[in-house]
């Protein structure tokens, strides 16, 4: 009887960079790479050696080169590769990575193919809400104009920083081995925030578009003015309503200008100003200037509503204790000029 054929013994594949002092963009990008099948449990030199490094499979942030293909750096003459034309900040290594990597890690971790539009969504918002500001960071790309003065320091608390501080000290000595070791330690604590990240903008923001198409298409069942949106409880709504008002090619007198959500079941109802834009504090449409401020009974007798809340000292958000007390406030708020 013919023995059974020996299983062949395939090493793993090693991820090089260089040794030193290690940065959050090189510690996320080994993580991101072990992620993908190829690169899982993958090794790491950090070396400056070029012998050694063109050795390994694939290299990040050292070398000079950037080729897409084994080669990942950002620090050569004339490099200005960004995530996509929609960008202007030039990637680090962990953009590099996550440019060519990061649709097989999303599709992986949605359960879907990498064509799928899902996987185009999430890859966009997390490179916006995440990477790029790591790429900012690296290539010492600030936030604001340099005639900006900051009101107060934040280095202290961006992953940048927190990743470096784990670097030892200056005046401690420490083996090669001992540097690799908080090099993983980076890697590890900086990919969890990555995970975390993914797993947000997976499992709870992308399934909320859903949830703001259908109230789009079904707005004016509620109000015949189309401009109230309904969701029974609170969903991360912002990002999804300003793009599909884009997509759909939204007229402006048509727009959403209040959003109602519940709580949850026997707790009262918010109603909440569409702002002009994601991240602006000035709403379309606040609510009226004399219920600002006001609470309660008061509120209540105010408006002629029953069950009043309260509403914000600003306009952009107000709450009733029942949905159809919420909703009135909304069709009431859209009559007052």
């Amino acid at each position: 009887m013919a023995s059974p054929a020996k299983r062949v013994k395939t090493s793993p594949k090693t991820i090089g960079t260089h040794n030193g002092y290690f940065h959050a963009d090189e510690a996320l990008a080994v993580f991101m790479l072990r992620l993908t099948p190829e690169y899982q449990g993958a090794t790491v030199v950090r070396s400056r050696n070029p012998e050694l490094l063109e050795a390994c499979d694939i290299i990040v942030d050292v070398q000079g080169v950037y080729d897409g293909v084994k080669h990942f750096d950002h620090h050569q003459r004339g490099f200005t590769e960004t995530f996509s034309p929609n960008f202007a900040t030039k990637l680090s290594s962990a953009g590099l990575i996550y440019k060519h990597f990061g649709p097989q890690i999303i599709a992986q971790s949605l359960g879907v193919e990498e064509s799928s539009p899902s996987v185009s969504l999430v890859l966009t918002k997390l490179y916006q809400e995440f990477i790029e500001a790591l790429d900012a960071n690296d290539n010492g790309i600030s936030a604001y104009p340099a005639d900006v003065k900051p009101l107060f320091s934040d280095k202290g608390v961006t992953l940048g920083s927190i990743v470096g501080s784990l670097n030892p000290d200056w005046n401690k000595p420490v083996t090669d081995e001992e540097h690799n070791e908080k090099f993983e330690q980076a890697s590890t604590l900086i990919g969890q925030v990555f995970l975390s990240k993914l797993n947000y903008y997976g499992g709870a923001w992308l399934p909320a578009r859903d949830f703001v198409v259908e109230g789009l298409n079904s707005r004016k069942e509620l109000d015949p003015s189309g401009k109230i949106l309904v969701f029974k409880t609170s969903i991360p709504w912002k990002d999804h309503l300003f793009n599909l008002e884009k997509e759909l090619a939204i007229p402006e007198e048509e727009k959403p200008l209040y959003v109602l959500y519940g709580e949850g079941p026997g707790k009262p109802w918010r109603i909440q100003a569409v702002p002009v834009s994601k991240d602006s504090f000035q709403s379309r449409k606040p609510l009226p200037e004399a219920w600002r401020g006001i609470r309660d009974e008061a509120l209540s007798e105010l408006t002629g509503i029953p069950g009043g809340v309260f509403v914000h000292a600003s306009g952009f958000i107000g709450g009733n204790k029942t949905y159809e007390g919420a909703l009135e406030m909304a069709q009431k708020a859209l009559q007052i000029e």
